[in-house]
């Protein structure tokens, strides 16, 4: 099946641009970011930046938004079955230079698992004075969330987000 990334998430005055590969089938049917109940993204995130979980995707949006982030993925489309990065195949990347125009303030990109941060190697590094590879937040990748979430929290400590 063909599949397409959504719109960033992203206002001017965005810092730090978080990476992905491409949405996971269920997000790509819900419209959501990360939208896979058992993805450590959203609830780190909530964590990591002190506010209150939330289940609402518009509140999840304003939370990127409200704390100078940015959040797109590094394919604009693939082909995959199923929702394993490992199954992408010809991937189009997406285009970064819209998005630094748009956000001139990011410097460092945050590329959540070692796909997103391969595929934005190619794409969007050039960009970014910083690009980290982090452990994703996907339930595949097996890492205790404890680690995902320590080094998560440097990654953003780093960057000057916390």
């Amino acid at each position: 099946m063909i599949c397409r990334c959504f719109e960033p998430i992203a206002a001017p005055d965005a810092r730090v641009l978080i990476v992905g590969s491409m949405p996971s089938v269920r997000s790509l049917a819900a419209g959501e970011y990360y939208a896979h109940p058992r993805n450590a993204f959203w609830p780190m995130l909530f964590e990591l930046l002190g506010e209150e979980p939330s289940g609402d995707y518009a509140r999840k949006r304003e939370l990127i938004l409200s704390h100078h982030l940015a959040l797109w993925d590094a394919a604009a489309l693939c082909e995959r079955e199923g929702s394993l990065d490992s199954d992408m195949k010809d991937a189009v990347l997406n285009d970064f230079a819209p998005l630094y125009a748009r956000c001139p303030g990011i410097k460092a990109a945050l590329c959540n698992g070692g796909t997103a941060y391969n595929l934005f190697s190619k794409s969007g590094a050039a960009g970014v004075s910083r690009a980290l590879r982090l452990p994703s937040t996907s339930p595949a990748y097996t890492l205790p969330y404890a680690r995902k979430r320590e080094a998560w929290g440097e990654a953003l400590r780093e960057a000057g987000i916390l």
